[in-house]
């Protein structure tokens, strides 16, 4: 496993050479170590403006070779955000990096996560928290894939729609307690009474009975979290879904 000063290091000569290359208008720090939040397991991310957005693929392949050719990346990833292209690469250490490019006018702070290194960036507004009612909208919808699921035996896809729904119940305990919302980031740091119900809705072993235990659970913590935003919303819900998973929550068959 990588090491802090191989990372460290890393991360610096990235730096060094994003400096010297002509093609880039400024360069961040950004993620866990803008924040001053690195520990063991961080990995790199970096962001940076390119003059000219027709040129990014271009960028994107030099900077790909670069991490190939001297850091031992195994393979690489693309997530897009906007006009952004984030470069997830994994290295043979399990250093992951990540290097962020997008046209010079929409290289800025995004999050709080940024701390601008070299160059220049654009004043732009920080992508603001997914909103409680979508939230709400997306647990309801994973609830009657869990009832369809269900009744066409397809256990691990029900599986998979009790464990997304339950990620919208927390996503929306995290905002409630002014925590991140998204990819988990805040789970960890809601208050134990909160968090406690909800291990009653991880699945514990695939079978219909399990699940459909664990499902009820859910939809219990979604009405829950839906009432302390909307009290009209959830009673308007509270039927349809009850009878969805079946009622309140009972011992595992």
């Amino acid at each position: 496993m990588f090491t802090a000063a191989d990372r460290e290091r890393i991360r610096s000569e990235l730096l060094d050479a994003a400096r010297n290359d002509a093609r880039l208008t400024g360069g961040a720090v950004t993620g866990s170590a803008a924040a001053g939040r690195e520990d063991p397991w961080s990995d790199i991310d970096l962001g940076f403006g390119v003059d000219d957005g027709a040129r990014i693929p271009e960028v994107l392949s030099d900077w790909s070779s670069r991490l190939y050719n001297r850091y031992e990346a195994l393979h690489h990833v693309d997530v897009t955000a906007g006009a952004w292209i984030y470069r997830v690469f994994l290295l043979a250490s399990t250093l992951q990096i990540d290097l962020a490019f997008a046209p010079a006018p929409e290289f800025g702070a995004r999050a709080p996560t940024f701390r601008l290194v070299f160059g220049r960036a654009a004043e732009l507004p920080h992508v603001p928290p997914p909103a409680a009612e979508s939230l709400i909208g997306y647990g309801w919808l994973y609830a009657l894939h869990v009832r369809s699921s269900l009744a066409r035996e397809r256990l691990w896809q029900a599986e998979y729609m009790v464990s997304a729904m339950r990620d919208q119940v927390l996503a929306l305990a995290c905002l409630r307690h002014g925590l991140p919302a998204r990819e988990g980031r805040g789970t960890d740091l809601l208050p134990e009474d909160v968090r406690r119900p909800l291990e009653d809705s991880l699945v514990r072993r695939i079978g219909a009975g399990e699940i459909s235990r664990a499902f009820r659970v859910a939809t219990l913590g979604l009405l829950s979290e839906t009432r302390k935003v909307d009290e009209g919303l959830a009673g308007r819900l509270e039927a349809q879904l009850l009878e969805l998973s079946g009622g309140a929550p009972s011992s595992s068959d």
